[in-house]
């Protein structure tokens, strides 16, 4: 898959191509499902694929300091891109005067003079230009002034988890922040991811005999609440069942939220200094002070368990 910053990135000999635009934080699964409604549109046509997404989210231009929490960085983002068979990805640096474009000049100066679209593919609720004003309808509309299609793809509907609401990144983020991440993973399609790199910690962990790896999260990350969860340590190209905490550690009176995660069944690990990845399977149970350390460890070595239990019976679940 092809990787571009800006319009100047696109090369100049750059033919038609079928379009799609939007933050696409997290790569759901009503994502994936207008995603792939693109690629397989241009391979209709003949045609390479083109997703167009943003750097930094609009929010935070538009209003300063409302950045949401991100689901997942551009770099992972591109991996599921390309997972999904995505030919090209162009991500637009969105400053305060490109957030100044009309709708119609955006069209003109993305769509038509760098991209050549011949077919645009969004969701219903799809929304660009200045003030947000332009909608799938005006798009249409200009497709019909300036020779390219517009497809609208209608969104999934969530299960229980999400009340019956469309599948979109605002509901993903508030079930994260909820601890709720089973939810989320039933809108992702897959366990919501932490990254970052591992520092050196109080290394309580290792005292207690669970060694943890201490993840300094990247900027602006969607953390879920406090709380133990089943999940996966990432690193060094494998994938480690884990017990993961995220919170204050209110047993020694922290003050400082961490997320660390213990390799479970893993023995003289030296993770510190490397990027890592942390994926939340389950919610196992809230953050607590106990009355001792040996109620703390009696609680830690439940949780363990748990975990170990809980990925064991999702990974012989998975097709």
């Amino acid at each position: 898959m092809q990787r571009w910053r800006g319009l100047e990135d696109i090369p100049q000999d750059w033919g038609r191509s079928v379009v799609t635009i939007g933050s696409y934080d997290g790569v759901h699964r009503g994502h994936q499902l207008i995603i792939r409604h693109a690629v397989e549109r241009a391979r209709e046509l003949g045609v390479p694929s083109v997703v167009v997404t943003f750097d930094p989210h609009p929010s935070e231009v538009v209003r300063p300091g409302s950045h949401p929490p991100l689901l997942a960085p551009h770099h992972r983002r591109a991996e599921l891109m390309a997972g999904l068979g995505v030919d090209a990805l162009l991500i637009l640096p969105f400053t305060t005067e490109f957030s100044k474009l009309s709708p119609a000049e955006f069209v003109v100066k993305v769509l038509v003079d760098k991209l050549h679209a011949k077919a645009v593919v969004e969701g219903p609720n799809f929304r660009f230009g200045h003030r947000a004003a332009g909608n799938v309808d005006f798009l249409a509309e200009q497709g019909r002034t300036y020779d390219f299609e517009v497809d609208v793809v209608d969104l999934y509907v969530t299960g229980e988890a999400g009340g019956g609401e469309p599948f979109s990144s605002t509901l993903t983020r508030r079930l994260v922040a909820e601890g709720e991440v089973e939810g989320a993973r039933e809108i992702l399609g897959r366990p919501h991811r932490v990254e970052g790199v591992v520092v050196r910690g109080a290394q309580r962990g290792r005292e207690l005999g669970y060694p943890t790896a201490n993840v300094e999260t990247l900027p602006h990350t969607a953390i879920p609440a406090d709380g133990v969860y089943a999940g996966w340590l990432h690193a060094q190209g494998e994938a480690m069942p884990a017990a993961i905490s995220v919170g204050t550690n209110p047993q020694f009176d922290g003050t400082e939220r961490t997320v660390e995660a213990y390799a479970i069944d893993r023995v003289g690990l030296d993770l510190y200094g490397l990027h890592v990845a942390v994926d939340f399977l389950a919610f196992v149970r809230g953050m607590a002070k106990f009355d001792s350390i040996e109620g703390l460890l009696e609680a830690i070595s439940d949780d363990v368990k748990r975990s170990r239990e809980l990925v064991a019976v999702y990974d012989a679940e998975r097709p």
